[in-house]
């Protein structure tokens, strides 16, 4: 079957793991902070000298709301909010070196948002350099960063280059006049054409560009002219994010209605034409949702078996200590997760309180990290090998059962020991997680949780 013909079979409610179990089944009332400082000591002296940790930094603050977004956000123009911010981030930080009790290693650091170029360069210099005074940098570090066309400027660029950053993300999703009015999403072509240019010429290594496909009013040839417009800058990444409606968690999106998106087989085939453009221009298709030129660093992961995933996307910087900073970031020690309170006033609440902010989360099972490990496999690698009787796992098997449907619609080669995604099952990798995902199965949710698959 084609693809377009699938769409409608597999457009079900599914996450897009991130992690593994997913956040619906982290707990708020059984967390214990407690148990959470041992498992980041415990992961920190396993691999701070051989891997080093990563740090997510969570920016929330927006000059204005992007309709579409499912982001953590807090709107305001207000930007005496940056530096408050700036200190209390600088605090939580202080409380994790407070665990670790050693100089951290950094290996990867990514600010996301919100809006990190909301905050003027001084201060970003203010936050960086408050992070990196009490650490050292893995000579492999890989400094990344969000920054919106319509207000990163050269100085932001410059300045973040100079504290060693060299990866910029720049947020386009498309760039039809009618789709950009509906999600309140005010930039333009030469926008991004001058951020690129900049950022090429001070010295970036690496550029993405964030497009989506499946927005409201969203059509096949307004698709067709925003990848071509992004075929003339180049960018060594393109990240191609299906649009997630889910209403009921962020009510910005009914600025819209369900009438306004393409149903599933339309936005199967802007996915469709995406993907065949940007094969055309080049680009060769990672995991899910991302293509990149051959010659840049995911491209080469993919092909050696070294890509990563974490809460950051895909990455070719893997370690096991993931630390998020900030309002509603999440962390990873490879043992447990946990994410911070979501409300700026609950955050500096708690940081005020000399408490880490951290809310609600999850020790792994043994069971969680066999699924786990499967689950990033296919995410990263396409594949997936198991031994049912050297791996004794129910879930496990059950899940062998579970694919057996997706084998027979081409999306999976299955055989006893394993199994590998077609280039078909490409498009449906969230379908083919799910056949593993234990806890859906065994406490599927009462009310929908996650975004559809197409």
């Amino acid at each position: 079957m084609l693809p377009h013909q699938l769409a409608g079979k597999y457009n079900v409610a599914a996450p897009r793991y991130t992690s593994y179990p997913t956040m619906p089944y982290w707990h708020v009332d059984s967390f214990d902070i407690s148990q959470w400082k041992q498992s980041v000591r415990l992961s920190f002296d396993e691999t701070n000298t051989t891997e080093g940790i990563s740090l997510y930094l969570h920016l929330p603050f927006c000059e204005n709301l992007c309709t579409y977004c499912g982001c953590n956000t807090r709107i305001t123009k207000n930007h005496g909010v940056e530096v408050p911010y700036i200190n209390a981030l600088l605090k939580e930080w202080q409380m994790y070196l407070d665990v670790f009790e050693a100089v951290p290693i950094i290996r990867e650091i990514h600010l996301g948002g919100g809006t990190p170029t909301f905050f003027s360069p001084d201060n970003l210099r203010m936050l960086i350099n408050g992070i990196l005074q009490k650490a050292k940098v893995h000579p492999s570090a890989a400094f990344s960063f969000e920054g919106h066309p319509a207000n990163t400027t050269t100085e932001h660029l410059q300045t973040l280059y100079d504290l060693g950053f060299r990866r910029v993300s720049i947020g386009i999703q498309d760039f039809d006049p009618q789709v950009r009015f509906i999600i309140n999403r005010d930039q333009s072509f030469e926008q991004v054409r001058d951020v690129t240019i900049a950022a090429r010429q001070i010295g970036y290594t690496s550029i993405n560009y964030d497009l989506i496909y499946g927005l409201p009013l969203q059509t096949t040839e307004g698709l067709i002219n925003t990848v071509q417009l992004v075929a003339q800058l180049r960018p060594d990444r393109i990240a191609f994010y299906s649009y997630a409606h889910v209403p009921w968690i962020k009510p910005g999106q009914r600025r819209f209605t369900e009438q306004d998106l393409p149903d599933a087989p339309q936005k199967a085939k802007l996915y469709e034409v995406g993907r065949s453009m940007f094969a055309t221009y080049g680009y060769e298709e990672i995991g899910m949702d991302h293509f990149a030129l051959p010659q840049d660093e995911l491209s080469i992961a993919q092909k050696n078996g070294t890509l990563h995933r974490n809460f950051m996307g895909y990455t070719t910087q893997q370690t096991q200590l993931l630390i998020g900073l900030g309002v509603s970031a999440i962390s990873d020690s490879g043992y447990a997760f946990a994410q911070n309170v979501k409300m700026v006033e609950a955050y500096h609440a708690y940081i005020d309180d000399n408490q880490l902010p951290a809310f609600k989360g999850h020790v792994l099972t043994k069971e969680d990290s066999v699924i786990r490990n499967h689950i990033f496999n296919i995410m990263c690698k396409g594949e997936t090998k198991w031994n049912l009787f050297a791996e004794p796992c129910m879930a496990l098997v059950q899940a062998v059962e579970r694919l057996e449907p997706l084998a027979t619609d081409g999306l999976v080669e299955l055989h006893s020991s394993g199994l590998k995604v077609t280039p078909l099952g490409k498009r449906f990798l969230r379908n083919i997680c799910m056949a593993f995902d234990a806890r859906l199965w065994n406490d599927k949710p009462a009310t929908q949780q996650f975004s559809m698959a197409i």
